[in-house]
């Protein structure tokens, strides 16, 4: 990349991208601040200020001569990018954003294949994500395809053009840019087909396999279809629109056979609507695909749009700055509701009535349109129990008080219906009281459920008071005890009417008891409850009517969800809420669930992500290439390669460069509490960023806090995480530098790095500590000038998400619980002899050949260790020395320990 900088600016005006580079002022940089100044703190919105000059007016939204009048104001999206080194085919996630290019006989393989996508992608979002392959579901022309699936790596294929088959393979921790592979021997020798597959950097190798192949039976022959071939493809039944960026791609007759197809869009011109590739196919792009070049530095809004000029009134601009989503989210002060208010009217209910209305209320709120409110009686009271985790507070109903709510008519009279409410009591009532009535239009006019201890009663009446159905139903003590799902479900076949009866203790056990009757269903025409005179210290509430005997309206929002993972629970929170947000994730570890939360409450959109994110221990930030949310979760933070590895003796950090070994981060005595729960406490008793006084450590430094959690054995382990982070001695680099304008060859790094990527400087000068400074970006403020671009990074040490990898020759290895030099040694001694007290002691080379070299650190000193003698606590050591720059002599009982020792991940 060459300067002056290539750096472009544009606003979404009357909903196109329009760039106004020419108007942004050059003579002062575009300054960008992204992610957190310090682990703790949540990050910020992004900023991004820039100048305009607004000479004529054209920036003033009011004036009515700007050609941008009624089009900008207020919240006007805006985005920020760079020149890249090379160019990608953009896919937007939408029926129309692809690459294609028409069937031919070369890409009609019914033999093997291979097909191989690059691509930077969300490689965990959920749905299939179809990349590469010739596949039209509507029209049953379907041959073989490449797709994602929810942090799986699928491939699909089809020995008819009608049947579909597919094997699946949860994807390991990738980087955000990947080479992907799968392959298809149709015939292995064997009787059987066996499928694979690999990922890499690059399109170029080289290939690591993951998971087990998939070999089954019979060997079989893929489908020739008429289906052109195609990136993103759009026409897959039941997959999502991929979105993301291509780089390149290829299909291949036969295992690292003939390529047949080969779209390579790394060197085409931004703007270009068709290319041919090396195999000769020639490809168009769908109305919503494009080839770019642009390296996307802000997304954002602008929400004012302040004129401002000089004395003479010949120099007017208008400083902006335009932040991101996270701002506008954050002045939200509406919670969203409770998980069964949000839930149940997705399921199209003839009458739903909530009961969360407010204390001093004198009828329930329905959400349904046309549907009256539910009428209350004296005795009934709103907001007095707030005890299920799914609702906000439900009101207690007096014996005696009545309750009628009207439900609508439906379009068509329903053969099914059914009648749901949560309800919870204090004591069995001693004799027969009454829970729940309704009435309908059918065989039955009346419904009417009692229950008293150890029995439950269904009665049906006829329309002149013929009692028809009486069922008596033995129920447990669970029935009375704590919050209760109830729904009752009817349907009619043939002129006989099913009804069940079901109870759910919430979070416990279920029962439920049905019979038939001759005759019809109707439909329920009201809700009309008259409670028993024995029931007291009832509890009630989300009474709904539904046009089916459906069971699973309630289902895990009536507990709020409790034991959601993270990355379910925002998964959800993003689908329920795509009109304020969009939000994807990075997942570190697929194989292994993200933390369990506790239950949803009301609270806004925001506050339920950062407490998701909270526990988890991840980073929510924004995104830098759209207007939406990223999050990051903690396993993607561990053991990462560097992104970013700079040379200090090469220039490549200017000042300053200042560590800071202050107590900002100092956290040792940590206690977690689960949000209507326990607490768990983690104290570093020992050492020197311990509780003792000084000089055996550093006094306390305590932190408390309350998460979401679903069960308590969490708390415990989660404090001791966090007195790990806030106990790692090593100095601190809030802030390092780079000046890609005077290191233009580092601009590809940094531009592949995100919140949360690690960082590293090697050669180091000698005045600083001995080796590698490495450190995770947690946020940063870019200067994109026309001459300068500057980048500052907000760190923190990368060494505490070091963590053990089981068999792992660097990361598995255990250390002693205590070692020493058993007698001094000098600065070259190549013999050492050390001391393990208690124990255990060291292995062998004799016995564990294949686990030498390792490295130990002594005094501040590095030595590998190639071999090891004895057999007792007390053994010899041959090292290399001074690994790390470091010559110095040793004093008998010097503590030795692993450089790198194996630390067990939250």
């Amino acid at each position: 990349m060459t300067f002056p900088l290539d750096r472009r600016t544009e606003f979404q005006i009357g909903g196109t991208w329009t760039v106004v580079t020419g108007d942004v002022r050059e003579s002062e940089p575009i300054t960008i601040e992204r992610g957190t100044k310090s682990e703790a703190a949540k990050a910020a919105p992004s900023k991004c200020r820039l100048k305009l000059n607004n000479r004529h007016g054209k920036y003033s939204p009011r004036n009515p001569l700007s050609p941008y009048y009624g089009l900008i104001g207020r919240n006007t999206p805006i985005r920020v990018s760079v020149r890249g080194p090379e160019s990608y085919l953009a896919v937007e996630g939408s029926a129309t954003s692809y690459a294609r290019t028409p069937d031919l006989a070369a890409l009609d393989i019914t033999g093997d294949f291979d097909l191989r996508v690059e691509a930077t992608m969300d490689w965990s979002a959920t749905g299939i994500q179809p990349l590469l392959g010739k596949w039209i579901s509507a029209t049953n022309q379907r041959s073989y395809m490449l797709a994602l699936n929810s942090g799986s790596l699928a491939i699909y294929w089809s020995t008819t053009g009608a049947d579909s088959f597919n094997y699946a393979w949860t994807l390991p921790a990738l980087p955000r840019r990947a080479a992907l592979r799968v392959t298809m021997d149709v015939n292995n020798g064997a009787g059987g087909h066996t499928a694979r597959r690999y990922w890499a950097e690059s399109l170029a190798g080289p290939w690591v396999e993951f998971g087990d192949p998939y070999t089954s039976t019979p060997a079989i022959s893929i489908y020739s279809s008429t289906a052109p071939l195609e990136i993103a493809l759009p026409a897959v039944s039941g997959a999502v629109p991929a979105q993301g960026r291509i780089h390149c791609a290829e299909v291949r007759s036969g295992i690292a056979g003939t390529v047949v197809a080969s779209p390579d869009v790394r060197a085409l011109a931004e703007g270009a609507t068709g290319f041919t590739d090396s195999a000769g196919r020639v490809w168009t792009l769908g109305a919503d695909a494009s080839i770019s070049d642009r390296q996307y530095r802000f997304h954002g809004e602008i929400s004012a749009w302040p004129t401002r000029w000089d004395v003479s009134g010949s120099d007017v601009w208008v400083p902006i700055e335009a932040a991101g989503v996270l701002r506008r989210m954050g002045q939200g002060k509406k919670a969203l509701g409770s998980t069964l208010r949000r839930r149940i009217p997705a399921f199209a209910p003839l009458a739903y009535w909530p009961c969360e209305d407010e204390d001093g209320a004198l009828q329930a709120y329905s959400p349904i349109a046309g549907v009256n409110p539910l009428v209350v009686s004296t005795g009934f009271r709103f907001g007095q129990d707030s005890s299920l985790a799914g609702s906000a507070a439900l009101p207690s109903v007096a014996a005696g008080s009545k309750m009628r709510g009207t439900v609508p008519a439906p379009s068509a009279t329903p053969t099914e219906w059914s009648v749901h409410m949560v309800y919870a009591v204090d004591t069995a009532p001693v004799s027969d009281g009454e829970f729940l009535s309704w009435r309908a239009t059918g065989t039955i006019t009346r419904w009417q459920i009692l229950q008293r201890s150890g029995t439950a009663t269904v009665r049906g009446y006829t329309s002149d008071g013929t009692l028809t159905v009486e069922h008596f139903i033995g129920i447990g003590a669970d029935v009375f005890s704590g919050w209760q799902r109830f729904y009752f479900r009817a349907s009619a076949s043939g002129g006989t009417v099913t009804w069940r009866i079901d109870w759910f203790n919430i979070g416990g056990s279920a029962g439920g008891f049905g019979s038939t009757y001759a005759g019809t269903t109707g439909r329920v025409t009201e809700i009309n409850t008259t409670f028993g005179a024995s029931v007291t210290g009832l509890k009630v509430g989300h009474v709904a009517v539904l046009p089916a005997a459906v069971t699973t309206a309630y289902t895990s929002a009536d507990h709020g969800f409790s034991g959601d993972t993270v990355l379910d629970r925002l998964y959800r929170l993003a689908n329920e809420e795509s009109d304020q947000v969009a939000l994807s994730w990075v997942d570190g570890d697929t194989s292994t669930p993200s933390e369990k939360l506790g239950p949803q409450r009301p609270n806004t959109l925001l506050t339920l992500f950062e407490e998701a994110a909270a526990t988890d221990g991840g980073i929510l930030y924004e995104r830098l290439d759209r207007t939406a949310l990223i999050y990051r979760d903690r396993t993607s933070l561990y053991n990462q390669p560097a992104r970013l590895a700079l040379d200090y003796s090469a220039g490549e950090v200017p000042p300053p460069l200042e560590p800071a070994p202050d107590d900002q981060a100092v956290r040792n005595d940590v206690t977690v509490t689960r949000s209507g729960g326990s607490s768990g406490r983690a104290v570093l008793e020992s050492g020197p960023l311990s509780v003792q006084p000084p000089p055996d450590g550093v006094g306390p430094y305590d932190e408390a806090l309350t998460l979401s959690l679903y069960t308590d054995a969490q708390p415990p382990l989660i404090a001791q995480w966090r007195m790990h982070l806030g106990t790692w001695d090593e100095e601190r680099y809030p802030t390092i530098t780079v000046w890609l304008h005077k290191a233009p060859h580092l601009i590809e790094d940094v531009l592949s790095m995100d919140i949360g990527d690690r960082v590293t400087i090697d050669n180091t000068p000698p005045w600083l500590p001995p080796g590698l400074i490495d450190q995770h970006m947690r946020g940063y403020t870019e200067a994109l000038g026309r001459f300068e671009w500057k980048l500052a990074m907000n760190c923190t040490p990368a060494g505490p998400w070091a963590v053990g990898v089981l068999e792992d020759p660097l990361s598995g290895r255990a250390d002693t619980d205590g070692c020493t030099l058993t007698g001094a040694i000098t600065s070259t001694a190549a013999s050492v002899g050390v001391t393990s007290s208690p124990g255990p002691r060291w292995i062998t080379s004799a016995v564990f050949p294949a686990m030498f070299p390792f490295d130990v650190t002594v005094g501040g000193e590095v030595m590998r260790v190639t071999a090891c003698t004895g057999t007792g606590l007390a053994q010899t050591f041959t090292v290399t020395r001074s690994i790390n720059g470091i010559v110095k002599a040793q004093a008998a009982g010097e503590p030795l320990k692993l450089t790198y020792p194996m630390r067990v991940a939250l």
